[in-house]
């Protein structure tokens, strides 16, 4: 019986580790976006994965129409596409 629970215990700590570590975060991470992603209002600034930023025009259901730059060019994309609301900036390291 002790060598089951020698071998078993270490295994279980192991896959408690993994979850609250790795899986857990990630899941709340996916769900944070997902509700981000399903609150977007037209008038919102968005920005893509690709790193296009623009401002949303139209929210369909699967997809959102944004409006790009000052030729006001617009881009119809998949809500998946949409990595944050706002424009990300980028600062240099001097």
């Amino acid at each position: 019986m002790d060598n089951i629970v020698s071998l078993v215990l270490p295994l279980a700590l192991m896959a408690a580790v993994f979850y609250f570590m790795l899986i857990r975060p990630e899941n709340k991470k996916k769900k944070e976006l997902s509700e981000m992603r399903g609150s977007l209002k037209p008038g919102d600034e968005v920005t893509t994965i690709g790193g296009v930023v623009g401002t949303v025009c139209a929210v369909k259901d699967e997809s959102i129409v944004i409006e790009t730059g000052a030729d006001r060019v617009r881009v119809e994309l998949a809500k998946w596409a949409i990595s944050t609301k706002g424009m990300q900036t980028m600062e240099r390291a001097n």
